[in-house]
Parts: structure tokens; sequence; C-alpha cells
């Protein structure tokens, strides 16, 4: 269901793209250069902010499905891995199965 005022269009999916991306390099600041007082701490802080992160996925990954176009240049580069991955393995498994001698 939709809020009143709120349109969720091609336009809001990018922008939400967008901040699940900021939300990746936050991520990645904070595992490298963050200084904390325990690794309690961290984790934490890591957390918390993927739980930020995850709601940004569920809804982008909602949108997607209602049938919102978005570019696949768009999309954050943690997302990238994961459509990008099926292809890359199913190369590797039709090259291995070329590989392996019939008897």
């Amino acid at each position: 269901m939709q809020k009143p005022g709120k349109v969720e269009d091609k336009y809001y999916l990018k922008a939400v793209h967008q901040e699940i991306s900021l939300y990746d390099r936050k991520m990645a600041h904070l595992n490298r250069f963050e200084i904390f007082a325990s690794d309690a701490e961290r984790e934490t802080a890591l957390r918390k902010m993927n739980g930020k992160r995850e709601l940004l996925v569920k809804t982008a990954r909602r949108l997607a499905g209602d049938g919102i176009e978005f570019k696949e240049s768009d999309l954050p580069h943690s997302f990238r891995t994961a459509v990008i991955a099926p292809e890359l393995v199913m190369s590797a498994m039709v090259d291995q199965e070329q590989s392996i001698p019939t008897s």
C-alpha cells in the first residue's frame, strides 16, 4: 500500500538503489577505518546499519517485483554480483562438463 504523496516509480527505485549503495559504502568504511573500543561495539554498529540496509533491500525487491523498471547500471554493486553470478556459474559448469573426458 502506498502512502499519500509518495510516488513509487522508477525514480524512487533508483533513489532506493542509491541509498543501498551508500549503506554498502558506509559499512565498508566502518569495517576498515572506524575505531571501536571492542569488537562487540563494532558488531553492534554493523548490525544496526545492516538492519537499515535490509529494509531498503526489501523495498527495492518489492518495487522490482511489482514491475517497476530499472536499469542494470542503477543497481548497487552488491546486487550486481547476485545478478551476474548465475551466468558465471552456468558458464563454469559448461566449461567443466566439456573438460570431463567421456569413456
